[in-house]
């Protein structure tokens, strides 16, 4: 067991985040570190007691398993907010060492979730734990596990900062929060759930940043940036993004609105919810209490003389029709859709009854997307592609004998991974496909004929990311099939 000397003057440190003392086999002391800072702050530690003791390298979670050894209750949950994150809340998350556990465990989860780059965080009761799950570069991952007891007074402590109401837990509950974690503005998200096991939370984090994705950042480079960029200067007609949720439609929607030239057009967006803030347009909030929804914001948006308008997402018929409407009456509208692949969309669109002929002179471009992780460039090597890959790739007449691949690192959180990007397939409406809407037909005959005119499918978009040294096979094959 550590002392109670080396245990009190190891929580006199703010970040502890990346180095503990731990019992060594023979009886000892030994110190674990994940990076440089936490070698050199347990070389300090060691220096201060006055200790002759080893240093060991080892993953961040192993890290965290040895800090619930002291103990295994909250209060002894590390502060990770780092000397460049002072948190400045209105107290709604400053803490201290005094401070109640509860409070403090709060604090620390969502400053590691900003600081490690997590999308959403997860609080969900099991039979005899409490779990709280960081979602990072699409993936989730335990963080921390806590004892069943900590599930109810940490929920109400998020309900509390997000003006929920902390005595129901038999209904859905959505809330918000407003933090400034140093020099980060974050919007977060409350979504609050029952479950047989306990209300479960999830926090969804925004980070409101000056600096938003380019084209080029998200993935569309090269030959595809070449093809879409044209489009956004169009006088009118519809872009729509297509995919599942989570696989960054609104975040290329954003940034094709970044790409334009906005100061002499305007731009106005219908969203649910408005995520981010962008200068020079007007962003409205569906609020169905007060009649805004996507459709009538549509016919609202075109008595203010608009040039470019976005719609957040077409759920429904009567979206589709005001859309479409909109485009054909001199408006370029962007918007998403949930379907599979770009000319699945088309068939999408007739199914909510717009009238093909409506829609074959009014849709401009269809896009399917998805996301991949990125290689971890600080762990990648070059790897020997098993003969399952190397037989899925020969059927589509690509050679993959070998490809880059993350061995896994602190940096990446040994993933062998780090960041996302997209993959891309544009879908060009031209005069065959046209003929093609006007006669009903199928999303496969739609693909024949646009692979006939140079189009490229997601996959195709992948292989040469894998070429690249950007993603690797496992993750193409994760997102989308061979020969789609």
């Amino acid at each position: 067991m550590v002392g109670e000397a080396v245990r009190s003057a190891y929580l006199k440190f703010p970040d502890r985040s990346d180095f503990v003392p731990a019992e060594a086999e023979d009886g000892g002391i030994v110190f674990y570190y994940s990076d440089d800072s936490g070698f050199a702050k347990a070389n300090l530690l060691s220096y201060m007691l006055g200790l002759s003791a080893p240093f060991i390298k080892a993953e961040r979670y192993k890290i965290f398993e040895f800090m619930e050894s002291f103990g295994g209750e909250v209060e002894d949950v590390s502060v990770a907010s780092g000397d460049s994150f002072d948190v400045e809340t209105s107290n709604i998350l400053t803490s201290s060492y005094d401070d109640a556990p509860i409070i403090t465990a709060v604090n620390q989860i969502v400053i590691n979730a900003v600081k490690s780059g997590a999308s959403d965080i997860h609080f969900e009761g099991r039979d005899n734990a409490f779990l709280v799950r960081f979602r990072i570069d699409g993936v989730l991952n335990t963080f921390r596990r806590f004892p069943k007891g900590v599930q109810e007074p940490m929920i109400a402590r998020i309900k509390v900062i997000a003006s929920l109401d902390v005595a129901e837990a038999r209904r859905t509950q959505d809330g918000r929060i407003n933090l400034k974690i140093g020099n980060r503005d974050v919007d977060i998200r409350v979504s609050c759930m029952p479950s047989v096991n306990g209300e479960k939370v999830v926090l969804r984090i925004l980070e409101r940043s000056s600096e938003f994705a380019t084209l080029h950042q998200i993935g569309l480079t090269g030959r595809l940036y070449d093809i879409y960029r044209p489009y956004l200067d169009r006088p009118n007609g519809i872009i729509l993004v297509t995919g599942p949720t989570g696989s960054g439609k609104t975040t290329t929607l954003y940034a094709s609105l970044i790409a334009m030239n906005r100061e002499n057009k305007n731009v106005l967006t219908i969203e649910d919810p408005v995520e981010y803030h962008i200068d020079n347009i007007t962003q409205v909030q569906v609020n169905p209490a007060a009649s805004i929804t996507f459709a009538n914001a549509i016919r609202a948006f075109l008595r203010q003389d608009p040039d470019i308008i976005l719609v957040g997402e077409i759920r429904d018929n009567v979206t589709a029709e005001a859309a479409v409407q909109a485009s054909l009456t001199g408006h370029l509208v962007l918007s998403t859709l949930h379907t599979n692949d770009a000319p699945t969309a088309v068939s999408r669109l007739i199914e909510m009854n717009v009238e093909p002929f409506l829609l074959s002179g009014s849709l401009l471009l269809s896009i399917g997307q998805r996301l991949v992780r990125k290689v971890c460039p600080h762990c990648a090597e070059q790897v020997r592609a098993d003969e399952t890959i190397k037989k899925l790739f020969a059927k589509e007449g690509v050679d993959m004998d070998s490809y880059l691949k993350g061995k896994g690192c602190s940096d990446c959180f040994s993933t062998g991974y780090r960041g996302r990007i997209g993959v891309f397939e544009l879908l060009e409406i031209n005069d065959p496909i046209r003929r093609l809407i006007n006669r009903s037909a199928s999303a496969f005959e739609i693909q024949e004929e646009a692979l006939k005119h140079g189009y490229n499918t997601m996959f195709m978009h992948g292989i040469e990311l894998i070429k690249s040294g950007i993603t690797t096979p496992e993750e193409l094959l994760s997102v989308t099939r061979a020969g789609e």
